[in-house]
């Protein structure tokens, strides 16, 4: 007499067809939410005939839009906290360079209020961004 069952019917291999078909949809869901997740700040840059310069560290883009609103980056920050962000900012990138970039309708006085905190916060160097009046915008960021 036989106490237990035969084994030999028993298959003990994953069956990953599930699996790949929950991963396909998770990659098509990210494909397709991903772009609308990428945002930028549009800003009308002033035209130049300067060459662009060559970017040698990392770069931070401080943009001031037709409302004045001020963005680090893709992050919209009001003046008043500007200079605190970005003396976090400096004290953990301590290479990074900051690049100003504001539209041309914006009044002068508010990009050189945006100057003075980026300045204020213990930025040393700061670009300005233009467009080039030859051909379409700078290769880089939004």
């Amino acid at each position: 007499m036989q106490a237990g069952g035969d084994n030999k019917g028993l298959l003990c291999d994953i069956n990953v067809t599930p699996l790949v078909d929950v991963m396909l949809v998770l990659l098509i869901i990210f494909m397709v939410t991903a772009p609308m997740m990428m945002q930028g700040v549009d800003i009308d840059l002033p035209k130049t005939s300067a060459k662009a310069l060559a970017a040698r560290r990392e770069q931070m883009i401080i943009s001031v839009n037709r409302q004045g609103e001020v963005y680090v980056d893709r992050y919209r920050v009001s003046v008043a906290a500007l200079s605190e962000k970005l003396g976090v900012i400096c004290a953990s990138k301590p290479g990074c360079e900051f690049y100003l970039k504001a539209d041309r309708s914006v009044p002068y006085g508010s990009v050189v209020e945006v100057m003075a905190e980026v300045r204020r916060a213990g930025v040393k160097s700061l670009g300005m961004v233009t467009q080039n009046s030859d051909s379409g915008p700078l290769p880089g960021r939004p």
